[in-house]
C-alpha cells in the first residue's frame, strides 16, 4: 500500500510538465478569487426565494454565479435540485474509483478474452485515449452501462414513498438514513455532493 505523500503526488503532475502550468495557473486564479470585492447588487424578489433553501449555507451562501435561477419558478429550481444531486452521486463515485485504482486495488481476472488484467490498464484519461486503452468495445460496455443506470435507476419513480426531489432510493434503499431529520438529510447531500464535484475538478 503506497505512503498517503506517494498516493498525493500521483495526482498533482510533475513540475517540468504541461499540465503543471495549467494546474498553477487554475490555482493563482482560485486564489484571487478569494480576494476579489464582493457584489453589491441587488437580488431580485424571485431569486430571494431560493436563499432560503437548503443547500444554501455557509461559507457561500445562496450561490448561483450563473445565474440560472434568475426569473426562474419553483419547477425550474426543482429540475435544477435533481440535476445537482445526480451530479453530486456521479462525482463521489467517479472521485472513488479514481481513489481506489490510483491506491492499486483492482478486480481480480481478466477483463477480457484475451487474458488482459484489470490493472494491465493505465489509470485516468490514459485508460480511454492512448496505446494502453481499454478496448473500443469494453468502451462500449461502460457507456452501456451508464445509459441503463440514466434510464432505468438514477431516477425519481412517482408513487414509490420519495421524501424530496432526487430521492433516487424508490422505496428500496435505507441504510438508517430515514432516522436524520429532512434538513440534516438535504444539507449533507449537498455538501457531500459538491464536494465531490470540486474534488473530480
Amino acid at each position: 500500500m503506497p505512503s498517503s505523500v506517494n498516493l498525493l503526488s500521483s495526482f498533482i503532475p510533475a513540475p517540468e510538465s504541461e499540465l503543471w502550468c495549467l494546474f498553477a495557473a487554475l490555482a493563482l486564479i482560485g486564489s484571487a478569487a478569494a480576494f476579489a470585492p464582493a457584489q453589491t447588487g441587488k437580488a431580485s424578489t424571485q431569486l430571494n426565494a431560493f436563499e432560503s433553501e437548503l443547500g444554501s449555507q455557509p461559507p457561500l451562501g445562496f450561490f448561483d454565479p450563473l445565474g440560472l435561477l434568475d426569473d426562474a419558478d419553483q419547477e425550474r429550481f426543482d429540475r435544477l435540485r435533481y440535476v445537482e444531486i445526480k451530479h453530486g452521486r456521479i462525482s463521489m463515485l467517479a472521485f472513488l474509483g479514481n481513489i481506489i485504482t490510483r491506491a492499486g486495488i483492482y478486480l481480480g481476472g481478466s477483463i477480457d478474452q484475451a487474458g488482459d488484467s484489470f490493472d494491465s490498464f493505465p489509470n485516468g484519461w490514459a485508460a480511454i485515449n492512448g496505446p494502453d486503452a481499454i478496448p473500443g468495445a469494453g468502451l462500449a460496455q461502460i457507456v452501456a452501462l451508464v445509459g441503463a443506470l440514466e434510464l432505468g435507476v438514477m431516477k425519481d419513480i412517482e408513487g414509490t414513498g420519495n421524501e424530496f426531489v432526487g430521492d433516487f432510493r424508490n422505496g428500496s434503499l435505507d441504510f438508517g438514513w430515514d432516522t436524520f431529520d429532512e434538513e440534516t438529510k438535504l444539507s449533507k447531500r449537498a455538501k457531500i455532493g459538491r464536494a465531490s464535484c470540486r474534488e473530480r475538478v
